[in-house]
């Protein structure tokens, strides 16, 4: 999975088509991620010790890896990731259009 926490990626299918938003967390083993205002679900919770206040809670839901694209700020666009070495002996992960690092 080339997708990070940290990128800015472009929602490319379901509700919140469009939308560009910040991986908050990712999951390689289920090939999900959860983005920032991005898939936002109704959960009701009830008061803890932590959360001092129950009720009707915004919980952002994992989106499928699939379902998003990579945003290039090379082209402005979205972009597929390609790996390349650097003169370090890094690998890093590159723009297949433009070839710019992402």
């Amino acid at each position: 999975m080339r997708i990070h926490k940290g990128d800015q990626v472009i929602v490319r299918s379901g509700k919140d088509k469009g939308k560009k938003a910040e991986v908050v967390r990712a999951f390689p083993r289920e090939d999900k991620v959860i983005l920032e205002g991005v898939n936002i679900a109704k959960r009701h919770a009830k008061p803890t010790r932590a959360t001092q206040q129950g009720g009707v809670i915004d919980k952002f839901m994992p989106v499928h890896v699939s379902s998003v694209a990579l945003w290039c700020k090379g082209h402005d666009g979205p972009a597929r990731a390609g790996m390349n070495v650097d003169k370090d002996g890094e690998k890093v992960r590159v723009c297949r259009k433009c070839g710019a690092e992402l």
